[in-house]
This record gives C-alpha cells, structure tokens and sequence, in this order.
C-alpha cells in the first residue's frame, strides 16, 4: 500500500520529500458529519509513500475518516504564505498496530517532544493507540 505521488525527479517533487522526512507537524483534514472541513495538526511518519499517523481512539477524526476515508493534508507555509505543500488522499484507521520498525523511526523522530511532554514512547503508543494510514493519491503546490 504505497504510494508514488512525489516525483522526487522533479524540482518539486524532491523539496516536498525533503520537508516530508524533516517537518514535525503535518495538518490533517478530515470531514465532519455536517460536510465542516476539521483541520488538526498531527505528528507523522512519511514512510514508503504513506503517512502513519497515532492517534487516541475516541476522537473526532478517527471517526470522520471511518465514515469518509477522503483526507487532505497540507505542511505549514512560509510567513509569507510561500513553499505550500497540499496532499490529498485515503485514510485508514488500522486494526493492526504498525511494526516496531516504523514504530521506533516515529517515537525517535519526536523523541524531544515527548520528553517536552514528560511522556514514554510506551505511554504514547498506549494512549495514541489508532494508527491512521494515509495513502496519497495526489500534491499540489508551489
């Protein structure tokens, strides 16, 4: 279940996949049950073409993507509204918790702000306990 949709040939292409392997924070969309678009900003993993994303159980956007799985997912802009970067795709809410391996690349890329939170890696698995899977199928920016 991967995904191809950044072309890191292109200009483009290789400065989303830079940011995708270096930005703390993506923003992922999903939609209400009154159509109300409900932006949050997440903690990711970009790996092998997808986003991997925790999350606790009971919340809105868990299940928003169960009654629509359509996502969009957008990085920060520069202040001057600059380098955006919008991904739309597919979300799902696994039933199987993801292997060690991509479990300890996510939990090593927020290890500051876990401690800044004065949470374990096992405290944060144990209560994020949802892992989405998003599978990009389009990016647009500029």
């Amino acid at each position: 279940m991967t995904s191809s949709v950044v072309d890191t040939d292109t200009e483009f292409g290789a400065r989303v996949a830079e940011r995708l392997d270096s930005e703390q924070i993506v923003w992922l969309t999903t939609v209400g049950p009154s159509g109300t678009p409900q932006p949050n900003p997440v903690w990711f993993l970009w790996t092998e073409g997808t986003f991997l994303i925790f999350s606790k159980p009971e919340q809105a956007k868990i299940r928003n993507i169960r009654h629509n799985p359509r996502v969009a997912l957008h990085l920060n802009s520069t202040a001057t509204g600059g380098d955006v970067v919008v991904l739309t795709g597919t979300a799902h809410v696994e039933g199987v918790a993801p292997g060690d391996a991509e479990t300890g690349a996510l939990l090593a890329k927020y290890r500051e702000g876990l401690a800044g939170l004065n949470i374990t890696g096992a405290k944060f698995t144990a209560a994020y306990s949802a892992p989405i899977r998003v599978v990009p199928d389009r990016v647009r920016g500029f």
